[in-house]
């Protein structure tokens, strides 16, 4: 994404190309041995997370763990991107903990089988391709501060356990650990951010996380090294999850509780899950896939709910771990999903030994490789407006929330592109052998460019006859309709007459339906032949 961004605005500084190619063709062995061990790195990350998300959420870890199983199976079955993980979240925990606090874990699972459906109803509706309006900068800034977010989240494991207050981006307030942990701890997480960086210059038969935490686990169980483990966090022993339907009364009092938060949960699922596919499918070189990844995240939350899990969507930490292990099919995301349902079930006591300094690295690990390193370097080069969007998506993501920060970013782009676009407008004058003026308009005509347009013409000095040539413009709007009609009106109030030409078919049909055309006929495509246009006025004006 960063190279992309690069390649537009400084064509001479590119970066190392890190895209990496599709997998195509049958499954081989190779290629089921390379998608089931970065299922398993996955999964080793995966747990932590999840029993820290329910610790914020304020839930049992194991409605965590249960989520993180049943959404990132089916994710990984029918989602719209192979290769991506879904799971518990802390962007989503953050706005479940006043829920749970106020009403009980029943409505929180009543509210995931309703974000659930309205994720659906969002694949359903095609609402994904809005997408699409997320402009490169944007994407930098979250992929920046989710980088940012993901390095303070760990930073929870260098504290005592239940020293301070925990949220998304990690423990605040607590006290970290003493030196006598501290420093093993800091050595075992360079270590395996080493043996991760290492290892794929020598092999690749073994993703190079799992690698990092083998290593590291095998010196800390063989030398008894005390440092915090996984067992530390909380046990993760448990059972199959079990069908439950929500315990909440059936009327519209609960709507009325557990709407807003299901909107608001679904919104953010959404956002990061589709922010996360298409970061995924620059990788991958992947395409598509949104709307059918809306419905694959409320498919897997509406069947969390009812299986007692908090809910889920995409992880960036995660997916960029599968697919730099070498995970492209949907083999790695199954293969994640049923490991943690096996932890659960019987490996509990073995991957409550793993240090979480090994989970650690390979999370620091994940932060170098999503954090867009280029986009510092360009700063300079883009636009000015560009690179002040990617800082403040970066910092309203870090202090508040993805969700935010991406439609900050979008209102931010947007009234920015309006207004470049309203400053460009303006026009070329010249008269016709029958002394009437053309105003030759160049730019759009919109809400943005309206008052520029129609400061323009000049009523009182010009001829009888005034054409605005539209050759190189565009109607866009309600706005501009307006502009035309109050410009017509001056005309018209002098005496004198205003047409319109070479209209676009999209213009055309603006203008007609809006009755201001007085010739009722379509311009030539290839404007081969001139039709003037009269003005009907007294149409749109007024309050």
């Amino acid at each position: 994404m960063a190279r992309s961004l690069m390649a537009r605005y400084a064509g001479r500084l590119t970066p190392p190309d890190l895209s990496i190619a599709p997998t195509t063709g049958r499954v081989t062995p190779a290629r089921l041995k390379t998608e089931v061990l970065s299922g398993l790195t996955v999964a080793l990350a995966l747990v932590p997370e999840a029993v820290a998300f329910a610790f914020v959420a304020g839930v049992h870890p194991l409605v965590g763990l249960y989520a993180a199983f049943i959404v990132g199976l089916i994710t990984a079955l029918i989602g719209g991107r192979p290769g991506m993980i879904s799971g518990a979240t802390g962007a989503l925990a953050v706005v479940m903990v006043a829920l749970v606090a106020d009403h009980g874990v029943e409505y929180l699972f009543a509210t995931v089988v309703l974000m659930g459906l309205l994720q659906i109803a969002a694949g359903v509706f095609r609402l994904g391709k809005f997408i699409r309006l997320v402009p490169h900068p944007v994407m930098l800034g979250f992929v920046n501060g989710l980088a940012i977010v993901i390095f303070l989240a760990q930073l929870s494991q260098f504290q005592v356990p239940g020293s301070g207050e925990v949220g998304a981006h990690g423990a605040t307030g607590g006290a970290w650990l003493p030196p006598a942990t501290m420093i093993p701890m800091l050595v075992l997480v360079a270590l395996t951010m080493g043996v991760i960086w290492l290892l794929p210059r020598f092999t690749n038969i073994v993703p190079a996380p799992l690698a990092g935490i083998a290593v590291t686990a095998i010196i800390v169980i063989a030398f008894g090294i005390d440092v915090p483990r996984v067992g530390d966090l909380a046990s993760i022993q448990g059972g199959l999850p079990a069908f439950h339907i929500p315990s909440v009364p059936l009327n519209f009092e609960t709507l009325e509780i557990i709407l807003p938060y299901a909107v608001i949960l679904a919104a953010i699922g959404l956002i990061e899950s589709l922010l996360t596919l298409n970061l995924v499918g620059e990788m991958t070189g992947q395409r598509g896939g949104a709307s059918q990844e809306c419905v694959a995240q409320g498919v897997a939350n509406t069947v969390t709910g009812v299986f007692g899990g908090m809910g889920g969507c995409a992880m960036i930490g995660q997916s960029m771990i599968n697919v730099k292990s070498g995970g492209r099919t949907r083999i790695a995301g199954v293969a994640a999903a049923l490991f943690l349902l096996a932890f659960i079930l019987f490996a509990a006591p073995l991957i409550e030994l793993i240090p979480l300094a090994a989970l650690v690295g390979v999370m620091f690990m994940v932060v170098i490789g999503t954090f867009a390193w280029n986009s510092i370097r360009i700063m300079a080069r883009v636009p000015r407006i560009d690179a002040f969007v990617i800082v403040l998506v970066t910092v309203v993501t870090v202090y508040e929330d993805l969700a935010v920060a991406v439609v900050v970013g979008v209102i931010v782009s947007a009234l920015a592109y309006a207004w470049n676009n309203a400053t460009r407008i303006h026009a070329k004058t010249y008269h016709t052998p029958e002394n009437a003026k053309v105003y030759q308009v160049q730019g759009p005509l919109f809400f943005g460019s309206a008052e520029g347009f129609s400061e323009m013409f000049d009523a009182e000095n010009d001829p009888a006859v005034v054409i605005v040539d539209f050759a190189d413009s565009r109607v866009v709007d309600q706005s501009a309709l307006q502009a035309i009609e109050a410009v017509a009106a001056k005309y018209e109030a002098a005496g004198k007459r205003m047409q319109l030409r070479h209209l676009s078919r999209d213009c055309h049909r603006l203008l007609k339906k809006a009755g201001h055309l007085v010739v009722d006929a379509d311009d030539d495509p290839e404007y081969g032949l001139a039709v003037d246009y009269g003005i009907r006025t007294g149409i749109i004006g007024g309050h």
